[in-house]
């Protein structure tokens, strides 16, 4: 049987260190790094999405980084596409695949797949986000719960952009996101039976954090410090000022960004855009190991250990990743 190419994937929560790791594994490996990271992707917003630096990124090149601008939606199934692309010019190219980021939606859509889903509608988008606007994101979730309990239990009354996307689903299709899904295991599993199903690559999945979560909570607030110091809320304004930006836009709804244009208008002091923006992070960081508690075959890091990178090279070697 002819072997898989290999690839490694390298996920955790924000602030675990996933950066520095994938870094240091790309200057002892021959691998290019492809970021899975839903707001890593757009120009312009570098600061608050803890963009690698300008220096970082020339030495060890990303793809998938700056590849759409602030006005342009993403979808997971854009995502997969362009992945699947870079992936295989890499391999073709006799080097390894080291994909990085904490968008776990995009992790588990490039192994799986995605179930058929309505395009996006932008009539039905502005309803909900008016609604939301009047009665707020609780109110959508409420009615979630109604329609779909299954998805309402998985989406927090804290993401708007998944909540408003498997209410779109419904009202678009009349078929709950969690159908759909049923759907493509149904898929999945008729695929895995005729041979045809799967990731064509042998991965080996790393995931890093720190073993307390005390410390990723400090991690996270001395980061969002930190962006402020290195000119955040000034990367925001100029978002701000351009006339085609606004709050309901998934680039500004992401963490970070929404707080601070809360602030810029006014609806919020500084000191509470501070509190909002990390506790808003740190409920991020909480969705995120919840995705990753669930997951198949990790080999977990503890992002304060001095011998991550050994350990990981021992277990990419011992999956046979490397030879």
């Amino acid at each position: 049987m002819t072997r898989l190419p290999p690839a490694i994937f390298l996920m955790g929560p924000t602030a675990s260190g996933k950066t520095d790791l994938a870094l240091a594994l790309a200057r002892d490996l021959p691998c290019e790094l492809i970021s899975v990271d839903s707001a890593l992707i757009y120009r312009g917003m570098d600061i608050g999405t803890a963009k690698p630096s300008p220096e970082q990124l020339a030495a060890f090149p990303h793809h998938l980084v700056d590849i759409r601008d602030p006005v342009e939606a993403y979808s997971a199934a854009q995502f997969r596409s362009e992945a699947l692309l870079a992936m295989a010019d890499i391999t073709a190219r006799g080097r390894i695949p080291l994909l990085v980021g904490g968008t776990m939606l995009y992790f588990k859509t490039l192994l799986e797949g995605l179930a058929p889903m309505p395009s996006a509608d932008p009539q039905v988008r502005d309803e909900l986000e008016a609604w939301a606007a009047r009665d707020g994101w609780l109110a959508l979730h409420q009615e979630l719960a109604r329609v779909d309990p299954e998805s309402a239990a998985r989406i927090h009354p804290n993401d708007p952009q998944r909540l408003s996307r498997a209410l779109e689903v419904f009202r678009v299709s009349g078929v709950t996101m969690t159908a759909h899904r049923q759907q493509q295991a149904l898929q999945q599993g008729v695929a895995e039976a005729s041979g045809a199903a799967g990731l064509p690559y042998t991965v080996a999945q790393l995931a890093i954090a720190p073993l307390e979560r005390a410390v990723l909570h400090r991690r996270i607030a001395q980061r969002f410090e930190l962006m402020l110091e290195q000119g955040f809320v000034e990367e925001v304004q100029a978002l701000r000022a351009r006339s085609d930006l606004h709050p309901g836009l998934p680039s500004i709804r992401a963490v970070g960004y929404r707080q601070v244009w809360d602030y810029l208008e006014g609806r919020l002091e500084r000191a509470e855009m501070v509190e909002r923006g990390v506790i808003a992070t740190r409920q991020l960081a909480k969705r995120q190991f919840t995705w990753l508690r669930g997951w198949n075959d990790l080999q977990w890091l503890d992002s304060l250990a001095c011998d991550n990178l050994p350990r990981a090279l021992k277990y990419l070697k011992a999956v046979s990743i490397l030879t």
